[in-house]
């Protein structure tokens, strides 16, 4: 099928969330990935099977693994596999007899992904989770929301699927290249809360560096500044703005009539609560189709809030290929774009 990833070979235990994104990452550039799904169905709550874009691009096969037949299957698909990705709780493998002892012993060069939230170490290594705490304890949720408001989390991108899976995809991948050169295979402890963290580098830079107030929602980029949030409009659709750099902020203070030497004031964060109050009353006196033709195609550092069902039909995305339809199911297309080894077709399943 090509891609990037041709010749690759890894087994996926089915689970939920950052798992089969980390796998469908790999299987989407090339991958061959072997879903192993239960006897019984559908792995959890959440898994919706054929129809999950997270599963698609798979080879699926159905085990029982508390079974002997089960395990020896796992086994003998591991022997013969690049990596192997599970996403079960601390021990649980090793209880079923497939812990990364068993499975290396088996083939040395293998590559073992385990995702979690917490990891494999710590205090809270055996408890329950969801995407909302890992990045709680991480210091990232603190970050995200408006002044004098509760965190909002950002749905579950920042942990399952920033911090968990895509790290996760980046793992394996390092682990692989790594098995490659030295024939020896290792153990991946993936956990969400450490992706969370890494995902705030930046953050915890300006931090370090006094550039950053440790409350939301009064910084450069958590909508503190008035030149970088979002806006309502007239008809209730929002805009974007990120206009940093002087020459953006010129050309929205063009583009926008903003010649009031209040404006002027940029960057002096005192200044930034009234000229946000002036910008607000100022967009909501024109529909965001109206704004896009002042302020689209431009260097403003602009673009409309689309919804989950506009984002397709935009003709930046459309040009693009950026969604794709397959089965009926509208879905992101594989990401990033290789101009060698471009991505395989996208299947469901």
């Amino acid at each position: 099928m090509g891609g990037a990833l041709s010749g690759v070979t890894i087994i996926e235990l089915a689970g939920i969330g950052p798992g089969p994104f980390a796998a469908m990452m790999l299987a989407d550039h090339g991958a061959r990935v072997v879903r192993v799904e239960r006897a019984s169905g559908r792995s959890k709550v959440g898994d919706s099977g054929s129809r999950d874009i997270l599963n698609r691009n798979r080879e699926l096969i159905a085990v029982d693994l508390k079974s002997e037949e089960g395990i020896a299957k796992v086994r003998e698909l591991a022997r013969s596999a690049d990596g192997l990705i599970e996403g079960f709780r601390p021990g649980v493998m090793e209880r079923l007899g497939l812990g990364p002892d068993v499975l290396l012993g088996d083939n040395p060069a293998l590559v073992y992904g385990r995702m979690t939230g917490w990891g494999q170490t710590g205090p809270y290594a055996p408890l329950a989770g969801h995407d909302i705490n890992y990045i709680a304890l991480s210091g990232a949720l603190h970050s995200y929301g408006r002044a004098g408001e509760k965190p909002t989390p950002p749905v579950n991108a920042v942990g399952d699927f920033g911090g968990g899976g895509m790290m996760m995809a980046f793992g394996m991948v390092a682990g692989i290249l790594s098995a490659r050169s030295t024939g020896k295979g290792q153990v991946i402890d993936c956990a969400m809360t450490d992706g969370a963290a890494v995902l705030s580098a930046m953050t915890y830079t300006f931090l370090a560096n006094g550039q950053w107030r440790d409350e939301r929602g009064v910084n450069l980029l958590d909508t503190g500044a008035h030149f970088y949030d979002t806006y309502a409009c007239a008809d209730g659709k929002y805009i974007s703005i990120g206009s940093i750099e002087p020459q953006f902020y010129a050309l929205l203070r063009e583009k926008a009539g903003l010649s009031d030497p209040a404006f002027d004031l940029q960057m002096d964060p005192r200044q930034w609560g009234p000229l946000k109050d002036r910008l607000t009353a100022l967009f909501l006196t024109k529909t965001r189709d109206e704004w896009c033709a002042i302020m689209e195609h431009t260097d403003i550092c602009f673009a409309p809030v689309l919804s989950l069902t506009e984002a397709p039909e935009h003709p930046h995305n459309k040009e693009r290929g950026t969604f794709v339809e397959v089965d009926g199911i509208l879905q992101p297309a594989p990401a990033p774009r290789f101009s060698e080894t471009p991505a395989p077709p996208v299947r469901m399943g």
